[in-house]
């Protein structure tokens, strides 16, 4: 299995919203990303919103065997510059539905909270999705931008199996987090996985490793993932076959115990 997944968040508008320029330039990067090994996807239903679950569902379906597709409802989008958490049950299950025709499928093999409604109880939350599992519409159950409380807060409900949290080689912000699903066998999947690229900067040691290596900034901060922990599983996203091709390069990027010491110091 490929540990470089492929975020879709990109396949749509300007700040997820809208349809992309070229609609058929996205299906193309989706089946690139199968073509070159690509076995995990990530979307959500607020992309779009709805737009890349369908461009997925374009690209791929019927679904080769082994590709997982996961999506996240529990972000609901007012407006293109708003994202605001709605945990409500009944909306969780009606998302679900929406989710289930839009990628054509019979069960979602990966269904995550987008986010912790902080006016509803997380137990409520978890509880829709244990409710939708036990019927049979999702496989697993997953969860983002939590704290390692909350994820044993949610395993009391229900089996979690994985969880999506901001976390990159200059944005450290939940090694706890890392660390735990690590110990209990969770995958952690970093959205925004990419460093912004100051870590590389001319003269750095960073940018003298990348020349050595032949490698990108980005590609850099990805193999430093790779490494740093077994638990990680990155999604970079792109709308350029391209550039898709260039990220999934990172992972044949080998780094020693002694490269891997010139990174602590970033984050």
């Amino acid at each position: 299995m490929r540990r470089l997944g492929f975020g879709a968040m990109r396949l749509t508008g300007p700040e997820a919203w809208g349809p992309p320029a070229d609609r058929q330039a996205a299906v193309a990067v989706v089946r690139r990303a199968v073509e070159l090994g690509v076995t995990f996807i990530d979307t959500a239903d607020a992309y779009g919103p709805g737009i890349s679950e369908e461009i997925i569902a374009e690209a791929l379906h019927p679904y080769p065997d082994g590709v997982v597709v996961a999506t996240k409802a529990g972000q609901s989008r007012p407006s293109q510059a708003e994202w605001k958490p709605l945990g409500r049950p009944e909306y969780l299950r009606q998302q679900a539905e929406l989710s289930l025709r839009r990628l054509r499928v019979e069960r979602l093999d990966l269904f995550q909270l987008h986010r912790v409604d902080p006016q509803v109880p997380l137990a409520d939350q978890v509880g829709a999705l244990k409710q939708l599992q036990d019927q049979g519409k999702i496989r697993h159950i997953g969860l983002s931008e939590v704290t390692v409380a909350q994820i044993k807060q949610a395993r009391d409900i229900a089996d979690i199996v994985s969880v999506q949290n901001r976390y990159n080689l200059t944005a450290r912000g939940y090694e706890e987090v890392l660390h735990h699903c690590a110990r209990e066998g969770i995958a952690f999947i970093p959205w925004e996985p990419i460093a912004d690229g100051a870590h590389a900067e001319a003269g750095g040691p960073l940018a003298a490793l990348a020349r050595d290596l032949g490698a990108t900034p980005a590609q850099l901060s990805l193999a430093w993932l790779l490494h740093h922990s077994p638990a990680l599983l990155p999604i970079p996203g792109t709308s350029r076959v391209s550039h898709l091709e260039e990220n999934l390069a990172a992972a044949d990027i080998e780094l020693t115990p002694e490269q891997m010491s010139l990174f602590p110091a970033l984050g």
